[in-house]
């Protein structure tokens, strides 16, 4: 039973949210990106001067594909070479392709109707076209690229330089007590916690952390916590942040104690006479006279970290190797045959093609040389008709690279014209043959992605998890793709996502495999990539990556 002031228990509104929120799962502001532009050489479109450059960014929809205005840089007078002031913000996503369109264009007016093809427009300049994943991978984020659209004209270039917003991967770690609460119980003392709120531009609050519950006490001191400052404050050091106390009640009807107000930059003073909170319940403020508050809390620590991310380590120098095996077992089905997973139909790709593009489409992003090994396995070779689960597409056992996606896919062709499809599915051998190559660089140089796309279950089990866990400890990640109609049930048991791996009595150091089951191609993309961004910053192998990084964020 508690105590109330006679009207009632004292809450909030909106206090469906302390309890219904969930730090895990709740949403945090994607990780953002900004873009600068200048360009060079630009065409001139003007009799007595020089052009008026705008810059138009159009972003386009993963599913519609349609193209679709983003934003505007200003329009700087009497200039070839403009280096725009305005910058484009964009959410990041490793996991995505997202393609950019920059088109260019001589502004008399602040505002102009570009409504029509940039083509038909007098006053077009020329455009490029890259992704976001492109410029972010080149060599200290910056792309030049020559701009085009208008044939037979030298149209100049254009220069994108991306900056990851600094203030979007700051965690501050802060450490409360509170003196002299307010008891709410017959039968005890308080049960206090804290819920914190980031305000937002219109005015509401949008909760962003809970406390743990001390019980039985007036005078709690609450574990250090951790939060991203872009759940805090989004940003922005003086937006108000509020703080609720309540009471804990097993029912779940919390009591309200009262609140408090500070903002980001309040909290970096650290521990000092400014940190120390008035608890305020406004109805009791305005019943009595004498009141004076609910008790204080007091801040006893506080500290930042600037958490690395996939793009500290891209930016620093790191290499991604990625490498892509392709299973050539009989269960496949006569490649001659329309009914066969490697049926080679000449007007649509089939499901290892198009498994193939939606990853490798995003990792060449990040391959200075678009140079990949590609692999075979559970096929006859000829001439002797050996059974290889590790041999060249390309037949260049020295040598396995191809040359980009399109390279992979001209081998992958070839192949199938010359082995036999056979068996079994062992994966072990190219997990292995990707593992010695990360061996031999873990001085955070370099990292590697094995991409194994298969159609069956797989028949070296215990193998494939002796690989896994030795490949745990290395600079790598395994994404596998299961295609066509089988069952993928026991496959799913390499995907430490529910129960870490083992092998021997022995755990796997981390979770380094996705398992994805392609249902036409394209979809599986997003779901692989995210894990193998994720398992790249949880690596421990070269530079000690935080195990507290999470990219979904």
């Amino acid at each position: 039973m508690e105590l109330t002031d006679g009207d009632g228990m004292d809450k909030p509104e909106d206090m469906s949210s302390v309890y219904e929120f969930d730090p895990i799962t709740g949403n945090i502001p994607a990780t953002k990106v900004e873009i600068t532009v200048s360009c060079r050489n630009l065409l001139d479109k003007d009799t007595f001067s020089k052009s008026d450059p705008l810059c138009v960014l159009y972003t386009q929809g993963v599913e519609t594909k349609q193209w679709r205005e983003f934003g505007r840089t200003e329009v700087i007078d009497n200039t070839l070479n403009p280096d725009f002031v305005r910058k484009y913000i964009l959410d990041y996503f490793f996991e995505e392709k997202q393609n950019l369109r920059f088109d260019l264009y001589d502004v008399d007016s602040k505002s102009p109707d570009l409504s029509k093809h940039p083509s038909e427009l007098d006053d077009f300049l020329g455009q490029a076209f890259c992704t976001l994943g492109e410029i972010v991978g080149s060599p200290a984020s910056r792309l030049e690229k020559s701009l085009g659209g208008i044939p037979g004209k030298k149209c100049g270039s254009i220069i994108l330089s991306a900056e990851e917003l600094s203030n979007c991967r700051d965690s501050a770690t802060m450490q409360f007590c509170a003196n002299k609460l307010d008891k709410k119980d017959f039968f005890g003392k308080s049960d206090p916690f804290m819920v914190f709120y980031r305000s937002n531009e219109d005015g509401t609050f949008t909760i962003c952390h809970k406390t743990e519950v001390v019980k039985n006490t007036l005078n709690p001191v609450w574990q250090s916590i951790t939060i991203p400052v872009r759940a805090l404050c989004n940003g922005d050091y003086d937006r108000t942040i509020k703080v609720e106390v309540y009471d804990w009640d097993r029912d779940g009807s919390h009591d309200f104690i009262g609140e408090f107000t500070t903002s980001y930059r309040e909290l970096a003073r650290g521990q000092s006479q400014f940190n120390i909170y008035e608890v305020i319940n406004s109805k009791k403020k305005m019943k009595k006279k004498k009141y004076a508050n609910s008790g204080t809390v007091t801040l006893l620590s506080f500290s930042v970290e600037s958490e690395s991310t996939f793009l500290d380590y891209i930016k620093g120098g790191t290499q991604i190797n990625f490498t892509v095996a392709i299973d050539f077992t009989a269960s496949n089905g006569n490649p001659s045959q329309s009914t066969s997973l490697h049926y080679m139909n000449p007007y649509q790709l089939n499901a290892y093609a198009m498994a193939l593009r939606a990853v490798g489409e995003i990792i060449q992003d990040y391959d200075s040389d678009k140079m990949f090994p590609a692999l075979g396995f559970g096929a006859k070779l000829p001439p002797d008709g050996r059974v290889s689960h590790e041999f060249p597409l390309n037949g260049n056992i020295e040598n396995p690279y191809c040359n980009g996606i399109e390279g992979i896919l001209e081998a992958y062709h070839q192949s199938l014209k010359t082995v036999q499809l056979y068996g079994p599915t062992n994966f072990a051998p190219v997990v292995n043959h990707v593992a010695r190559y990360a061996a031999a660089v873990q001085d955070g140089s370099q990292y590697f992605v094995l991409l194994i796309i298969t159609d069956g279950v797989i028949s070296d089990m215990a193998q494939t998890k002796e690989a896994i866990v030795n490949g745990a400890k290395l600079p790598m990640s395994i994404i596998i793709v299961g295609v066509g109609q089988a069952e993928f049930d026991a496959m799913v048991e390499l995907d430490g996502d529910d129960i870490r791996i083992s092998s021997r009595g022995k755990p796997a150091e981390r979770d380094i495999v996705q398992v994805c089951v392609s249902e036409g191609g394209g979809n599986i993309k997003k779901a692989s990539l995210l894990h193998s961004a994720s398992s790249f910053c949880f690596c421990r192998s070269g530079p000690r990556f935080p195990i507290t990084m999470d990219l979904r964020s």
